[in-house]
């Protein structure tokens, strides 16, 4: 078994901290991506010998009529499932998506790209805010709507205040002054994005029905923000016997990660559900087990992993942080990024720390319906079991020994 803190292991925390996230461009899926016109995205690792959780296929059915792929929901439906419509993790094809949202190839992305060396690009759907959103997982045509507006007036809306793009790390650095965790909470860097954005763009080009989205949207920095991690994390694959934790994602039935060594190995799991309080008034098992890409914000080190930024946030979800959260935060995490110096966080989580503290990462993730009929339910944490960090060991040493 590797050491601890191994020469590999800082050698690919150390490529992810050289890049530089920049925002650029809005770029259509079929435009930037190797995908067929009846291929979707989701979050999380593949369906392999299951259909897909029943949020997911809501969520699929959705982008299939969006993308004229069917005439209605319900056809929509029965293509998916008899494999006339296909499905594949997002971020396979570096793309990351929040909770059950699904991506089509006709959906405009956000387009992020690593200014330091221009090498690598990975993009994310624009964030949905608190209208029917396409990550709740709804089978609704009013989500249908909201995409076609969200991907059209409002994106050539954002399009228009990109200019010569938009470094998201100092906006990330920022807002975790403010109480932000870049995840669950992130309406600070939201604020400051929009700002850039606001002094950016002709105001001709703004009409009051975007103006009002900006100002209920406090999670629109998330999707970016999203994209961003993924960026700086495919930096640091393909380094030889690093246990990087490079990827991280739940498609509500398991939960999967992927190393730094062998990056195009997705290890899963079971995923349970998060545990958290619910803003409705249904029963417990209606949580879906953890869903979403978002858990590469965390793994990489931010999201519940500085809960504490925020007391008010820390302090109500203490009952569903692990005991000795304290020591898992200051004793599980690599090392100090230069882009966040002065806050006292480290970023970067390797499977072979996991293992040798026997201590996991938490996750900050919303808790949605299993049944797909009430969308989200609430928030909560997630831990990351042991053993799914175990087995990325073990199958990263083999591979190791078959080489």
């Amino acid at each position: 078994m590797i050491a601890s803190n191994t020469q590999p292991d800082q050698l690919a925390f150390d490529y992810t901290m050289v890049g530089e996230p920049v925002w650029n461009r809005i770029e259509f899926a079929r435009d930037v991506l190797p995908l067929e016109d009846n291929f979707l995205l989701h979050a999380g690792p593949p369906f392999e010998d299951e259909p897909p959780t029943r949020p997911i296929l809501n969520s699929a059915c959705v982008a299939a009529v969006y993308d004229g792929l069917a005439s209605d929901l319900d056809t929509a439906e029965k293509m998916i499932l008899n494999g006339d419509i296909k499905l594949f993790p997002a971020q396979d094809f570096n793309v990351v998506t929040p909770l059950a949202a699904v991506v089509s190839p006709s959906m405009p992305l956000q387009a992020i790209y690593d200014a330091h060396r221009g090498l690598v690009r990975t993009f994310s759907p624009i964030n949905g805010g608190n209208a029917p959103a396409a990550r709740l997982g709804l089978k609704s045509m009013k989500v249908v709507e909201h995409l076609k507006w969200l991907n059209s007036e409002f994106a050539e809306t954002l399009a228009s205040g990109l200019a010569e793009g938009i470094s998201l790390i100092p906006i990330a650095s920022e807002s975790l002054t403010r109480g932000d965790d870049c995840h669950g909470r992130t309406a600070q860097a939201t604020r400051i994005l929009i700002d850039e954005l606001l002094d950016r763009s002709p105001a001709e080009s703004i009409n009051a029905k975007c103006l009002e989205f900006f100002s209920n949207c406090p999670s629109l920095f998330l999707n970016l923000w999203m994209a961003a991690s993924k960026c700086m994390l495919i930096l640091g694959e393909n380094v030889p016997n690093s246990s990087l934790v490079t990827t991280a994602g739940g498609n509500g039935s398991k939960v999967g990660i992927k190393l730094s060594s062998y990056p195009g190995k997705w290890i899963t799991t079971d995923a349970k559900p998060p545990k958290g309080p619910f803003d409705v008034d249904v029963s417990q098992t209606r949580a879906l087990g953890a869903i979403g890409d978002s858990a590469l914000v965390d793994i990489y080190g931010l999201g519940a992993m500085v809960i504490h930024l925020d007391q008010a946030i820390h302090q109500k979800m203490t009952p569903f942080l692990p005991p000795d959260f304290h020591h898992i935060r200051e004793n599980l995490l690599a090392s100090e990024h230069i882009g966040f110096q002065g806050l006292g966080i480290k970023l970067g989580i390797t499977a072979q720390r996991v293992v040798e503290l026997k201590k996991c990462p938490v996750v900050s993730l919303g808790i949605i319906d299993r049944e797909g009929l009430e969308g989200r339910l609430g928030g909560g944490i997630y831990d990351l079991p042991l053993s799914l960090f175990e087995k990325a060991l073990k199958q990263m040493e083999r591979y190791e020994d078959e080489e």
